[in-house]
């Protein structure tokens, strides 16, 4: 399908009924649904064009982890329509990237209908994420990125000591990893998220719109944890605070006084993150 062919498609996948919609108010626009709930939006045109507020905030962390241009070592964990890979080819040229994709039929309708340009050093993998996590090589990658759902949560595998683990090991010195949650008050699963990740990572810092950290509403939250680079990156504030819907960061003692006496989770202890709230991501 051309990038001029504004029809949608509908397709059953392996987590639900899969729905590409042309966004008639943007031309090149395509938005993709799972069983209601919008998973990833892609413009044909310009790939740096970022639509969804959480997937605009891991492209600051994008921008911000290493200096402008430089390619980079990317694994993308869940990969819906590949909306940051074609950033990052756009934004830094010459970067190499693995996606893992859990839903086969879901990463064969992306590749016949929204295919990455020829050429892309891009490779995309049907997986299970925290799979190829473990199974990948030591300091091969300069950013991992989280964003596996599983029908809105987040599977329980990906929230525990062993993955995180699996996450430092997989990343160079200096490298950072990003994950892509979501919570409401009172936060018991951002707060163990915070446990896990600090129990491993030796720095850490949390993106999240304002409305959600005052207890407003259930939404994404960001997290974003480097062994050995400061957090937060130069210019990373700046970038979330210019944003068309800006984001605060939160690090240090603010951090520390959000987590409370939250512990990590083990992996026996494996649990999904909360179940969204009716209508909360078009769910419902």
């Amino acid at each position: 399908m051309s990038e001029h062919e504004a029809i949608p498609v509908v397709r059953p996948v392996r987590f639900g009924t899969a729905r590409l919609l042309p966004d008639l108010d943007r031309d090149g626009g395509r938005l993709l649904t799972v069983d209601g709930a919008p998973q990833s939006y892609v413009d044909l045109r310009d790939p740096t064009h970022l639509e969804f507020e959480y997937t605009r905030r891991l492209g600051h962390v994008l921008d911000t982890v290493a200096p402008t241009g430089r390619p980079l070592d990317l694994l993308h964990l869940g990969g819906g329509a590949l909306t940051l890979p074609r950033y990052a080819a756009a934004t830094r040229p010459g970067s190499r990237q693995r996606v893992v994709e859990a839903d086969g039929p879901l990463a064969a309708l992306i590749a016949e209908h929204l295919p990455l340009p020829p050429g892309e050093p891009v490779e995309v993998l049907v997986g299970d994420a925290r799979e190829q996590l473990t199974a990948a090589p030591p300091g091969g990658y300069d950013l991992v990125v989280a964003d596996v759902f599983d029908r809105s949560r987040i599977p329980g595998p990906m929230t525990t000591l062993g993955c995180a683990r699996a996450a430092a090991r997989a990343l160079r010195p200096g490298g950072h990893y990003a994950v892509n949650l979501a919570d409401a008050a009172p936060f018991g699963f951002l707060r163990s998220q915070l446990a896990t990740l600090a129990a491993v990572f030796g720095n850490l810092c949390l993106i999240a719109e304002p409305a959600v950290l005052r207890g407003r509403r259930f939404g994404n939250l960001v997290l974003l944890a480097s062994a050995a680079a400061p957090l937060p990156p130069d210019g990373l504030a700046r970038r979330l605070a210019a944003d068309p819907f800006p984001a605060r960061l939160v690090a240090g003692g603010e951090l520390v006084r959000l987590t409370g006496d939250a512990s990590p989770v083990p992996d026996g202890e494996a649990r999904p993150s909360p179940l969204p709230p009716a209508g909360a991501f078009g769910v419902g």
